[in-house]
C-alpha cells in the first residue's frame, strides 16, 4: 500500500502526458479551470465512508458514489475525472473521499490517476479511516503510540485545527462510551513522521494524549505532499457517534475548501403541548393512567390532574431569559375555560400570566379541547380500537368537528388578545394522521378541514413518520421527536416509576414491553425512584436529544405542560442539552431555534432541492472566484461559502446567506432577469478556504518494523450502540415507547396515549 502511494509522484508526469491533462490545463495559463461542485465518494462498504456520505446527503451536497464492491463499476481514469467544456478544462469533482489512502491495491493506475488529478486541479482527498504509517505522513503507532479502543477518550482540536476547519468548536472532542461491554471505537494515535521531503508536512488537527506518555497522537491530520493534500483519519466511526458528529461539518468544509452546495446547522426546538389544559397523572400503584385510555375499563378516575400554576408560568419566563432559549407553547384555549368553570371563577391566573408574557414564546394551535380527531375510538378494550359501522367501515370524526376545534381555538386566542401563527397546528396526539396499528391511513376528513382553516403545517410524530409529507394538497407535516419526559408525570418519582415499568423486564417487575420489542433495550435493573431521574434519565435523554441537534435535523422535540409544573422535571434535561452543546461549540455556532412554520418551510425547500439533485437538474461549478448554480425554476439553491461572498445580480450585488460556524450559508434564488445564481467569492478565498494551516514541528521518527495493518472495525461501530433505552435514532426501525407514541404497551398498562377529552376531569 505504502509503496504504491509513494510511486504516485514518480508516475505523475507520465500520466499527465499520457492522459492529455497537461495539455488541457495549459489552455490559457491565466484562466483557472472549471471545477464542478460534486464530491466523488469511493465506497468500500465500511461505516466511515458511509458516515461521510450521510453528512453530504444531509447537507444537500452533490456527490457521486463508486462502489468498490460493484464488479461493473467504472474505471477511475483521467477521462472519468476530467474533460474539457467549451474549450475550458473541467474537473468533474471538487473533492474525493477514499476509504483509505489507497483502496486500489491491485490497480496502481487508478490511484495514480486520482493523485494526478488532485495535484492538477487543486482537489483534496479524505482518507476516511486508515492506520498510522509513513504512507500517510505518520510514524507507526508505537514508541510513542497507541492502537486500540478509544471509548471514553478525550480528544481535542489542535491550534491548527481550531484556526482551520474545526474553528466552530471550542476544542473538546469527547469519544462516546455508551456500553462498557461493547467496543464502540478503535483507532491509532501516532506522531507525525520526521524528515519528510521538502514541501511535505503533516499537521495534526485533532489529537489525544497517548496513554502512558507525555505525547499526543494525531487522530485527524492534514498531510501535504506531492502537490496534494489528504485529510488522514486514523479512527473508525459511524454516522451517529458524537465524536464524528462534532467533526463532520469541518471535514466537509475541508475537502470542499469552504465552497460547496448545501449547508449544516445545529437545530433545537421544544414544543410544550397541552398549555392551559390539565394532564392526567400516572398511577404508581395501578401502573396506568386513570382517566386515560391506557387503564382497563372501569378504573376509577383519581381526578388528580397536573396543571401549570401562575408561579410555574413566571418561572418559565425567567428560565427562558436565563438560558437564552425560546419554547413553543402548543395551547388549548378550552382548558382555560374548563379550569375557570371548575373553580367557579372568571379569571385563570396561569393563562393571564402567560398571555401577559406572550411575546416570550411562540404560540401554536393545539385545537380547543384536545379531542381525538382520527377514527371514533372504542375504549371498551385496551388497547382501544376504531368504531365500525354496520357495514364494517371505520367511523371517522367528521370534518365539521375538526374544523370547529381549529377555529374555536383561534377565536379564543383572538378574544383573549393572544397572537398566534394562523398557519400552524398540532392536533391532539397528532390525531387525524395515521396511527398504527388502529389506523393505517389519515382521517379522510382531516385534509379538507386543514385547508378550510388555512393550515399550511401540522405537527406529526417523528417516531411514527420521520419524514415530512403532504396532507391533502395544501398542508405539510412537521415531524416532532417525542422526549422520554412523559406527559403524565409531574414529579421525578412518577417519571422514574413509569420509566421502570416501560423499560424493565417482567422478571424485574416491569411490563416486559422492552424485551418483547426487538428494537428496544431494557434496563439491567429498575432505577431508584428517588435518584434515578437525575442520575440516569436526564443524562440519557439529553444525550439522545443532543444527537438530533448535532445531525443537521430541524425536527422539534415535544413534551407537555405537566413537565413544567410541580417538580418541573423538563428543565434539567433542557439545561443538560444546552449546557453540553455550549461547552463544545464556539459562539459562532449557536443553536438555531426555529418555529413550526420555519421548520416546515426548511423541510419543504430541502425536499425540492433534493429532488432536483436526484433528477440531475442541478448544475454547479466554480471558475476562479465565481460560483454558478442552475436549478429548476422555483427551486432555491442552498450553499456554504466563505465570509465575504456576495450574490451577483443583473445590476450590482446582494448579500448572500447568514453567518454561521465561520462561514456564510443559506438559500438563494436567481435575481430579476436571471436564470441562475452567481456567487462572487472574496479574493482571499482563492485558491482555498478555510486558509491552509501551517506545519507543526514533527516528532522524531523511531525506527521500528512495520506492524500489521488491521484497521479494526469493532462491532459497536458496525452496529451503532444506542445511548440507552429510548434511543430509536440508532435503531431506525425502532418505534418509540414514549407514552402517546409508537406501539402500545400490551395488557393492563398499555401505553397508548391520552384519552379523548384528556383534561383529567372526565
Amino acid at each position: 500500500m505504502g509503496q504504491t502511494t509513494r510511486r504516485v509522484a514518480a508516475c505523475a508526469a507520465a500520466v499527465l502526458l499520457a492522459s492529455g491533462l497537461q495539455t488541457t490545463l495549459a489552455h490559457g495559463d491565466t484562466t483557472p479551470p472549471r471545477i464542478d461542485l460534486t464530491v466523488l465518494v469511493i465506497d468500500d462498504g465500511g461505516p466511515s465512508v458511509a458516515a461521510i456520505t450521510a453528512e453530504l446527503k444531509s447537507q444537500g451536497t452533490p456527490y457521486k458514489v463508486v462502489s468498490l464492491n460493484d464488479p461493473n463499476r467504472p474505471v477511475i481514469n483521467s477521462a472519468f475525472l476530467s474533460d474539457t467544456v467549451n474549450g475550458l478544462p473541467r474537473g468533474k469533482y471538487q473533492g474525493i473521499v477514499l476509504p483509505n489512502e489507497n483502496p486500489f491495491p491491485n490497480s496502481a493506475a487508478e490511484m495514480t490517476a486520482i493523485a494526478t488529478y488532485e495535484a492538477a486541479f487543486n482537489v483534496r482527498q479524505i482518507d476516511a479511516y486508515t492506520w498510522a504509517s509513513p504512507a500517510v505522513g505518520l510514524n507507526y503507532a508505537q514508541n510513542p503510540g497507541f492502537v486500540g479502543t478509544l471509548d471514553g477518550f478525550q480528544a481535542a482540536t489542535t491550534t491548527a485545527g481550531t484556526s482551520g476547519p474545526f474553528g466552530y468548536l471550542k476544542g473538546s472532542v469527547p469519544f462516546e462510551d455508551n456500553d462498557p461491554n461493547v467496543s464502540e471505537s478503535y483507532g491509532y494515535l501516532a506522531t507525525p513522521l520526521a524528515n519528510l521531503p521538502t514541501g511535505a508536512s503533516f499537521v495534526p488537527l485533532v489529537d489525544a494524549a497517548i496513554p502512558g506518555t507525555t505525547s499526543r497522537g494525531s487522530l485527524v491530520g492534514e498531510y501535504t505532499h506531492d502537490g496534494r493534500k489528504e485529510l488522514v483519519v486514523t479512527f473508525v466511526y459511524n454516522q451517529y457517534q458524537q465524536q464524528y458528529r462534532l467533526l463532520a461539518r469541518g471535514m466537509v468544509d475541508w475537502i470542499t475548501q469552504g465552497v460547496h452546495l448545501g449547508y449544516d446547522r445545529n437545530y433545537f426546538a421544544t414544543h410544550v403541548d397541552d398549555v392551559f389544559l390539565a394532564d392526567d397523572r400516572w398511577d404508581t400503584v395501578l401502573k396506568c393512567t386513570p382517566g386515560d385510555v391506557t387503564c382497563p375499563p372501569g378504573t376509577p378516575d383519581t381526578a388528580n390532574p397536573i396543571r401549570m400554576t401562575q408561579a410555574d408560568a413566571q418561572y418559565l419566563k425567567q428560565w427562558q431569559t436565563a438560558n437564552n432559549f425560546t419554547l413553543d407553547m402548543v395551547f388549548n384555549g378550552g382548558g382555560s375555560e374548563d379550569w375557570k368553570s371548575d373553580h367557579q371563577t372568571t379569571v385563570d391566573p396561569t393563562a393571564s400570566q402567560m398571555i401577559s408574557d406572550q411575546n416570550s414564546y411562540r404560540w401554536v394551535n393545539h385545537t380547543y379541547t384536545h379531542p381525538y380527531l382520527g377514527c371514533v375510538q372504542d375504549v371498551s378494550v385496551v388497547p382501544w380500537k376504531c368504531t365500525k359501522d354496520a357495514s364494517g367501515n371505520t367511523v371517522w370524526t367528521d370534518q365539521n368537528t375538526i374544523s370547529t376545534q381549529i377555529k374555536q381555538n383561534f377565536d379564543w386566542a383572538t378574544a383573549n388578545g393572544l397572537k398566534v401563527d394562523p398557519q400552524v397546528l398540532v392536533t391532539g396526539e397528532h390525531s387525524g394522521l395515521l396511527t398504527a396499528p388502529q389506523e393505517t391511513s389519515d382521517n379522510p376528513n382531516l385534509a379538507p378541514a386543514l385547508a378550510a382553516n388555512g393550515i399550511r403545517f401540522t405537527g406529526s410524530d417523528a417516531s411514527r413518520e420521520p419524514a415530512q409529507r403532504a396532507v391533502g394538497s395544501s398542508t405539510l407535516t412537521v415531524p416532532r421527536y417525542p422526549m422520554n419526559v412523559f406527559y403524565n408525570a409531574g414529579s421525578a418519582q412518577e417519571e422514574t416509576d413509569e420509566y421502570n415499568w416501560i423499560y424493565t423486564s417482567k422478571a424485574n417487575g416491569g411490563s416486559g414491553v422492552c424485551e418483547n420489542n426487538a428494537n428496544s433495550t431494557c434496563l439491567s435493573a429498575p432505577l431508584d425512584t428517588t435518584t434515578g431521574y437525575q442520575s440516569y434519565i436526564v443524562p440519557l435523554e439529553a444525550r439522545i436529544d443532543l444527537g438530533h441537534v448535532l445531525n443537521n435535523d430541524p425536527r422539534p422535540h415535544f413534551v407537555h405542560q405537566s413537565n413544567l409544573s410541580e417538580g418541573r422535571i423538563l428543565y434539567p434535561v433542557l439545561e443538560k442539552v444546552l449546557g453540553t452543546y455550549r461547552s463544545l461549540y464556539a459562539d459562532s455556532t449557536p443553536i438555531v431555534n426555529l418555529g413550526e412554520r420555519e421548520i416546515g418551510q426548511e423541510f419543504q425547500k430541502r425536499a425540492a432541492w433534493n429532488n432536483a439533485l436526484a433528477s440531475g437538474q442541478v448544475t454547479a461549478y466554480k471558475i476562479g472566484n465565481t460560483v454558478t448554480v442552475s436549478a429548476p425554476a422555483g427551486v432555491q439553491i442552498q450553499a456554504t461559502m466563505p465570509t465575504g461572498t456576495a450574490q451577483k445580480m443583473a445590476i450590482g450585488t446582494a448579500a448572500f446567506g447568514s453567518a454561521y460556524a465561520g462561514t456564510l450559508s443559506g438559500w438563494a434564488s436567481p435575481g430579476s432577469l436571471q436564470s441562475s445564481v452567481t456567487l462572487q467569492l472574496p479574493a482571499a478565498a482563492a485558491p482555498a478556504a478555510p486558509a491552509a494551516v501551517a506545519p507543526s514541528v514533527a516528532a522524531k521518527s523511531v525506527p521500528a518494523p512495520a506492524p500489521a495493518d488491521k484497521k479494526v472495525v469493532p462491532q459497536g461501530v458496525a452496529t451503532p450502540v444506542p445511548a440507552g433505552p429510548g434511543d430509536t435514532t440508532r435503531k431506525p426501525a425502532a418505534k418509540s415507547l414514549v407514552p402517546g407514541s409508537g406501539i402500545p404497551v400490551p395488557g393492563k398498562a398499555a401505553v397508548q396515549g391520552k384519552g379523548a377529552q384528556h383534561s383529567g376531569k372526565q
